[in-house]
């Protein structure tokens, strides 16, 4: 049975003003349910694994929140790091906890934040990465491209596997340019890095202990101190030493170098909801391509002769919108952002202003 790791963190900037840190995208119902996308990860595993081997990795902020929406899971699975250290972290402290508790165990990390639109298909591809992890394979779940998408990164896959439906991955890429990705999806070797990730716990710890010998010391030394009375003092002396890096530049990318990682292609209509322009895509929409959030709260939103919008009413004031297409609006009680749809990416950039100028109540 896989155990499952989902790391729960950052603060969806893209997504402001309904994505704040002190309640990050994850723990809103993004879905076109009334399901968060934490929970629907959650709901999506069923088929792999149980709730007493699911962890979620997050902040201490959102403890009580991720609590709160997933009742079934232990208490114990809800691991809390004491501050942002960026995804090889956490994912190596859920690792070296699993085994801890079972040395043989194969693990999956699987982002908190994504929309998957077909279960069935994904759980199958998760099922091959398995089978190679068991293997001793460092495996991913790659996503074949449905466009040159500059805004992801992407897997160059070498020769097939015989007999085995994964690839062995040459070397992972950085976001490119829109020549460079248009170029990618035309070789038919290259797949989107959606950062899903399957292996055996051993298999990645010692992985770790080569490539990052101070992180795996600093996690295994946590680990064995997990749930004793020392776990807190160890945890908050360790934990603010770890390198600050991210899991494919901490192991896999030098892991491929060394051919030790493989990918499973799938398609599986996979979306991460980095902006409300990627939201208004994937959800529902009304004949005039509009598609509105919340849409069971009073008094709502009036739509007249307008297309093509994203509206998240969140205040409880009536939206009203007359004559516009191709606008995002988002109203909170706080804060209200109107842009194009096409400059959805840079609603980060208002993010930013605003620590700037020292308004972090906003952010």
């Amino acid at each position: 049975m896989l155990y499952a790791v989902i790391p729960a963190g950052g603060s969806g900037t893209r997504l402001w003003p309904l994505s704040r840190a002190g309640h990050p995208k994850f723990l809103h119902p993004l879905t076109g349910t009334n399901s968060s996308l934490l929970q629907a990860t959650v709901e999506r595993l069923a088929p792999l694994t149980t709730p007493d081997r699911t962890l979620v990795v997050t902040g201490a902020a959102h403890v009580a929140a991720v609590a709160r929406q997933l009742t079934g899971l232990p208490e114990e699975n809800i691991l809390v790091e004491p501050s942002p250290r960026d995804s090889c972290a956490a994912i190596a402290l859920a690792a070296a906890v699993i085994a801890v508790r079972d040395p043989d165990a194969v693990m999956g990390s699987f982002a908190a934040d994504h929309l998957i639109r077909d279960p069935g298909s994904w759980v199958r591809t998760v099922q091959e990465a398995v089978r190679g992890a068991e293997q001793g394979l460092l495996m991913t779940v790659g996503i074949t491209p449905t466009r040159a998408e500059t805004g992801y990164g992407y897997l160059e896959t070498g020769a097939e596997t015989e007999g085995a439906p994964w690839r062995t991955v040459a070397e992972f890429k950085e976001k490119p340019g829109a020549e460079v990705a248009e170029a990618y999806v035309r070789s038919g070797r290259h797949l989107w890095n959606a950062s899903m990730f399957v292996w055996r716990v051993d298999v990645f710890l010692a992985e770790l202990a080569r490539q990052q010998p101070a992180l795996h010391a600093g996690v295994t030394a946590i680990a064995a101190a997990w749930g004793t009375p020392e776990q807190d003092e160890i945890l908050g002396a360790i934990w603010p030493t770890l390198p600050k890096i991210s899991v494919d530049y901490a192991v896999m990318e030098g892991a491929a170098t060394a051919g030790r990682v493989a990918t499973v292609p799938g398609d599986f209509g996979w979306n991460d909801v980095g902006d409300f322009h990627t939201l208004g895509d994937v959800l529902p929409a009304d004949g005039e391509g509009n598609v509105v959030l919340g849409t069971d709260a009073k008094p709502g939103v009036l739509l007249r002769d307008s297309t093509n919008l994203v509206v998240v009413p969140q205040s409880g004031r009536l939206v009203a919108v007359l004559g516009v297409s191709d606008l995002i609006v988002v109203d909170t009680p706080d804060a209200v952002l109107v842009c194009p749809r096409d400059r959805a990416q840079d609603v980060k950039a208002l993010v930013d202003e605003l620590k700037e100028r020292g308004e972090e109540g906003y952010v």
